[in-house]
């Protein structure tokens, strides 16, 4: 008898024990003396997220720019001295935690699309180009209408202003890096609930 007495005397203080006196409570968001204090909720849920992608974005812009001048190999996927147009894209990005297929054609598949237009682009944003159906070339938007890019053995990797000629073979843009509200409209119904 007495083995059982002592468990369940242990059980009824530790069930009870709380609602009896004055213990420190697990978790309270309106105490600070709480063992575990909730953290407050923020206003905007994304807003963290927003500003990480700004600064992420902001990082992508800067790499991509210290990649300009470097010469232009076909096949080169490693920086150093050379890349060809879909190596640079695939290593920058890689330097974002985002590992992308080798060729510009595979790469122009992912993502999210975005219209062909300088005024919704992001950076970050791979644009790509070609003739006909095929994409053959692809570089990365950097803001202001200049995008980076190994173009050729001859000019190597440089940044470039995205023109009127260039409307008959850019073939469109896609967005790896997604924002908050395009997350939100994702999943949103057309009845905005």
């Amino acid at each position: 008898m007495r083995r059982v007495t002592i468990p369940a005397f242990l059980a009824a203080a530790m069930f009870f024990g709380p609602l009896a006196g004055r213990g420190l409570p697990a978790q309270s968001a309106d105490k600070p003396g709480s063992l575990l204090p909730i953290p407050g909720q923020p206003d905007k849920p994304f807003a963290a997220l927003s500003s990480t992608i700004l600064a992420g974005r902001d990082s992508l812009t800067k790499l991509s720019r210290q990649q300009v001048r470097l010469r232009y190999q076909l096949g080169a996927v490693k920086p150093g001295s050379a890349f060809d147009c879909s190596g640079l894209v695939k290593w920058v990005m890689s330097m974002f935690d985002l590992h992308l297929p080798r060729t510009a054609e595979e790469q122009a598949r992912l993502g999210l699309e975005v219209p062909r237009d300088t005024a919704q682009l992001l950076p970050g944003d791979l644009l790509f180009f070609g003739h006909g159906q095929r994409v053959t070339h692809i570089g990365i938007y950097i803001g202001d209408g200049k995008y980076v890019h190994a173009a050729n053995q001859r000019k190597g990797v440089i940044e470039s202003q995205i023109s009127a000629s260039d409307e008959r073979w850019w073939k469109g843009a896609r967005r790896l890096f997604v924002d908050p509200d395009a997350i939100k409209s994702l999943f949103s119904s057309p009845s905005g609930t």
